[in-house]
């Protein structure tokens, strides 16, 4: 049986991975054994090696890949897997696991990503990270959670961080613990008013987390699909809609707003919570509310989720990265909730949302949305990192 690095590029059209490499490339020599390794490990994996410096085939079909791709300079190691191709090797812990995660979720669509440690294709060139507008580089920064992180992850991080603070500044997301902490605050007991309404707020992002993990592997298991992307565009457009026009005319028409029939059935609830017999009481009470109102809420927020969670999977990233961005999301989902939480525990006033600040929120959240949705719609190129 033929080697898995040795198979012959005639094969490639069904290999799991092509792996482009030439000699005198140090970091080509590193992803060489970490594939060898791989290949030990995974007796089925079916692995193509292309010399471009002995193979004018080679050399022309990574030019290709990557001009299909966006990227006007070619370097080695470069690993095409699944419609993607990966440029750079940094060793097994970042690339090994950015080609694992490729390999096992076997994404559909064309994409690119730089990793660094890089060598040019021509056996004079340097062994340095090429330039490469709008890839990432090496890594230059390392936050908890995430690990280290290229110039594009962090990028990414800012607008995890961005889209997070937005989807929680949502007047669904707001009102209900406004009314909560209005009722609370009369009980004039900070510990009792602290333990369940951190209920409330720790609870609505477990629920938030759990449905943001389930777009996550949904669209994980569909792949990058062409026509889930125009779909959730157009949705995201038409949401964007509805949301710009609250700002002119609030509450009237079509809105993404939690109907006025299910409200009496919520204040109910959060006035249970108010006159529960005993705090263990109180705090079933609370997680029971958190649970009723973030299901509710979906309709009104189910977009932004939607949209982040789609974008997300567009990036060639290990599993558990997905997880702690969707960790670092739902943090600052919940960041204005503490916030409301702290401000109310310092005063024991009463804070209110005041309709000129929804409009202008839902005039903020329709106008991202409307951008994000253009996007995914004509240009989804641009999200991908």
């Amino acid at each position: 049986m033929t080697p898995p690095l040795l198979r012959p590029p005639a094969m490639a059209a069904g290999a799991d991975v092509e792996f482009f490499t030439r000699a005198g490339c140090p970091r080509c020599a590193d992803a060489a054994r970490f594939l060898e390794a791989l290949a030990r490990q995974r007796p089925g994996l079916t692995i193509v090696t292309h010399h471009v410096d002995v193979e004018r085939s080679a050399i022309e079909r990574l030019r290709s890949l990557a001009h299909e791709r966006g990227v006007a300079a070619v370097a080695v190691p470069a690993f095409f897997v699944h419609g993607q191709l990966l440029v750079g090797f940094l060793g097994p812990d970042s690339t090994g696991e950015e080609l694992i995660a490729l390999v096992d979720a076997q994404p559909r669509g064309p994409a690119a990503a730089w990793t660094g440690g890089s060598c040019g294709v021509q056996p004079e060139a340097a062994c340095a990270p090429p330039v490469a507008p709008e890839r990432g580089t090496e890594p230059v920064v390392v936050l908890p959670l995430l690990g280290p992180l290229n110039s594009t992850q962090v990028g990414l991080t800012a607008f995890t961080i961005a889209m997070g603070l937005l989807d929680g500044f949502n007047p669904c997301a707001m009102w209900v613990l406004l009314f909560l902490l209005s009722l609370l605050v009369n009980l004039h007991d900070r510990t009792r008013l602290l333990l369940i309404a951190g209920t409330f707020v720790v609870m609505s992002g477990v629920v938030y987390f759990a449905f943001m993990a389930a777009w996550l592997n949904v669209f994980l298991l569909i792949g990058v699909s062409r026509a889930v992307q125009i779909v959730l565009g157009v949705v995201a457009l038409a949401a964007g809609v509805v949301n710009t026009k609250d700002f002119f005319a609030y509450r009237r028409g079509i809105s993404l707003s939690i109907p006025e029939s299910a409200r009496p059935g919520i204040y109910a609830r959060a006035r249970r919570v108010l006159y529960a017999p005993g705090l263990t009481t109180a705090l079933i009470a609370a997680t029971v509310l958190a649970l009723l109102v973030n299901v509710i809420e979906l309709l009104c927020t189910a977009g932004l989720p939607a949209l982040y969670t789609q974008i997300l999977t567009m990036r060639a990233l290990p599993w558990w990265r997905y997880y702690a961005y969707l960790t670092l999301y739902n943090l600052a989902y919940v960041l204005d909730d503490s916030i409301m939480l702290g401000v109310t525990l310092v005063t024991l006033h009463h804070l209110k949302l005041q309709e000129r600040a929804g409009r202008w929120l839902k005039l903020t959240s329709g106008a991202i949305m409307l951008v994000l949705g253009a996007l995914l719609v004509f240009r989804p190129a641009w999200l991908a990192g």
